[in-house]
């Protein structure tokens, strides 16, 4: 039986020597550059760009761990476009704000990498998709040759994690995501459509910024933890199994992981995958704060209505506002999939009715002003 090789390389810091040395050592893990990509080719670094976030908030994929990866395939011969489709508009203003923000413009500047304003959407035949069989994609995966996934090691409030897989829902363009998130609404089918997305997109390889990560609230309004690892693989789906491994979170109880273990993407036993590189122990954080999560409809649809309206009012978690500390930027109220997020004296009032759960709210606020409640015996029923 072939294994998926997943590489684990130690950098506890961002200083730039240790980062370009630790991308290189995780190619060399992987067999090398020449395995993957011929010289002359487009490579898109496809980056975690949520929002406007500084490098040190642990939110977006840090610059320095960019440039290291972009360098060292220009110096191997590559042209690489660094790219992404962060949350709410897609538009040329949009990318410059964030590049800007997140220090992605410097180091490409610094390095001759570019940086795509494309901002066109392209609809795609998926034929390894399972439940969506054509897509919405940004144009600019179909404008180079190959792929990397370029994810930030963090936690995610609907998702539980966010890695190498669910990056790639960054291909589909801006306002896009809030149709799939209100379409799919519940978990199970949205980590299916996750799934169809990154096996469309495919990437050549995955690399995952685990040098400093995300617990808590993420994948925006957590806090950073030191990790200390480069993660690299051919695989994305079985690099987010090592990475939940080593942040103390149950592989299968991801709904991503979950949903490619049915799929005989990755085996149930886990035993399908091969390490190399430093070992998994230098690295594991047994005290990392993850989220519960639940899906929308906690009680089964066999179950009388009343049953299951009371249950998931009990059980469901939901956004909370902090007035206080909002700043009226409307950014939840406009992205909101379900549209039930209104502006009221200038600060959001949510209608829970219509709420389908994605947080995005939070996923989009720029200065961490709302939080998930999760009742007490969603809490307590998750731990048995």
């Amino acid at each position: 039986m072939s294994k998926a090789i997943v590489s684990l390389s130690e950098c506890r810091t961002y200083n730039y020597a240790k980062v370009k040395a630790s991308i290189k050592n995780s190619f060399n893990n992987l067999g090398g550059i020449e395995k993957y990509i011929n010289r002359g080719e487009t490579v898109l670094l496809k980056l975690n760009l949520l929002m406007k976030k500084r490098p040190e908030e642990a939110t977006t994929t840090h610059p320095v761990f960019v440039k290291a990866l972009a360098e060292t395939l220009i110096e191997y011969g590559a042209k690489v476009v660094i790219g992404d489709s962060p949350g709410g508009p897609f538009n040329e203003k949009t990318l410059k704000g964030i590049y800007k923000y997140c220090g992605i413009e410097d180091i490409a500047n610094e390095v001759g990498a570019e940086l795509n304003y494309n901002t066109n959407s392209i609809e795609v035949k998926n034929e390894r998709g399972k439940i969506l069989k054509t897509l919405q994609v940004a144009e600019m995966v179909t404008k180079v040759d190959k792929i990397i996934s370029v994810s930030k090691l963090k936690t995610h409030g609907m998702m539980l994690f966010t890695g190498a897989v669910k990056n790639m829902f960054g291909i589909i363009p801006g306002l896009h995501k809030a149709e799939y998130h209100f379409k799919m609404p519940n978990v199970k089918d949205f980590s299916q459509a996750l799934l169809d997305i990154c096996l469309y997109a495919n990437p050549i390889l995955s690399f995952m910024d685990g040098i400093v990560g995300m617990e808590g609230e993420g994948p925006s309004a957590g806090e950073p933890r030191e990790i200390g690892v480069v993660l690299a693989s051919t695989s994305p789906y079985h690099l987010d199994v090592v990475a939940t491994k080593i942040v103390n979170i149950d592989p299968l109880k991801v709904p991503t992981i979950m949903r490619a273990v049915e799929r005989n993407i990755v085996k149930e036993n886990l035993e399908d995958i091969e390490l190399v590189g430093d070992s998994i122990d230098k690295f594991k954080v047994n005290d990392f704060k993850a989220p519960v999560i639940r899906s929308v409809h906690f009680i089964k649809d066999d179950k009388p209505y009343f049953i299951r309206a009371i249950s998931n009012k009990l059980l469901q978690p939901r956004p909370v506002f902090n007035h206080e500390e909002c700043i009226g930027c409307r950014d939840c109220a406009n992205n909101c999939p379900a549209k039930v997020i209104e502006m009221v004296n200038k600060k959001p009032v949510v209608k829970l009715d219509g709420c389908i759960r994605c947080f995005c709210c939070q996923e989009l606020c720029p200065k961490k002003a709302i939080y998930i409640h999760r009742p007490i015996i969603m809490r307590i029923i998750s731990k048995l």
